[in-house]
């Protein structure tokens, strides 16, 4: 049976223009495969409600979980969770359980509850709350729709608490062999491997290393037993090859 599948919203201009890099999908990426989920697709989308919206009701509907990230947080150009909202036509607006928790937050660190703070407390109706142990403010999850922070670390704790209500597949395992040839010189019998083993997925990532072209070969997949039948396989036709 096939893992569950899953894609990833990334939301910012600040990572359209350049000016931020993006962590997010590199851990979501690993974690999905950890826990047995096939990401198949990430759209990195700007502050603009309509791109938003466009891009939520395409992947919620082509697959099983979709992740998103940033533009939940206090300011004018956070308006994820109104696009959310718009998205599934639901209302928004500030919801008592998470002003419970935010107003929580704020009298463990002595600071004001002001008008920004409580625009973290706006969620659509129907949601379910997302954890945040960093720094309290939730995300929450509409169907199959998780909507996170931005922040880094905020966003990996997030990812944490959703996974753990989640049933996923068989945790995806890979192996890697490395290749001191150029691609050209494999492509045939590495092509012929892939034949034999259409339950894997063998990838080819060429290097240049001190002036010389090399491959790293990667083997993905559920079952152990033929992955490690694959890279026999690798080992048996580029005799050179190291793991």
């Amino acid at each position: 049976m096939p893992n569950p599948t899953a894609a990833m919203i990334v939301i910012g201009d600040e990572l359209l223009s350049g000016r931020t890099r993006d962590s997010n999908m590199f851990h979501l990426a690993g974690e999905l495969t950890k826990s047995g989920f096939d990401l198949k697709e990430v759209r990195i989308v700007g502050d603009d409600q309509n791109a938003i919206m466009s891009a939520v009701n395409a992947l919620r509907e082509a697959y099983d979980q979709v992740f998103t990230s940033g533009g939940i947080g206090p300011t004018h150009d956070d308006i994820t969770a109104d696009s959310i909202a718009a998205a599934f036509g639901l209302p928004i607006d500030v919801r008592e359980d998470a002003r419970a928790v935010l107003e929580a937050h704020c009298r463990r660190l002595g600071i004001e509850m002001n008008a920004s703070r409580l625009r973290m407390a706006r969620v659509p109706d129907e949601a379910v709350l997302i954890e945040n142990p960093v720094s309290a403010a939730p995300g929450f999850t509409l169907g199959n729709v998780h909507v996170l922070a931005g922040v880094p670390s905020i966003f990996e704790a997030m990812v944490a608490s959703v996974l753990s209500t989640l049933a996923g597949g068989a945790p995806m395992l890979s192996e890697t062999v490395r290749v001191g040839l150029p691609e050209g010189e494999i492509a045939g019998p590495l092509g012929r491997i892939a034949e034999v083993y259409p339950e894997l997925s063998i990838g080819s990532y060429p290097f240049l290393l001190h002036g010389r072209f090399g491959v790293n070969l990667v083997v993905r997949g559920t079952d152990r037993d033929l992955l490690g039948s694959a890279v026999s396989d690798l080992h048996a036709a580029f005799p050179n090859a190291t793991e």
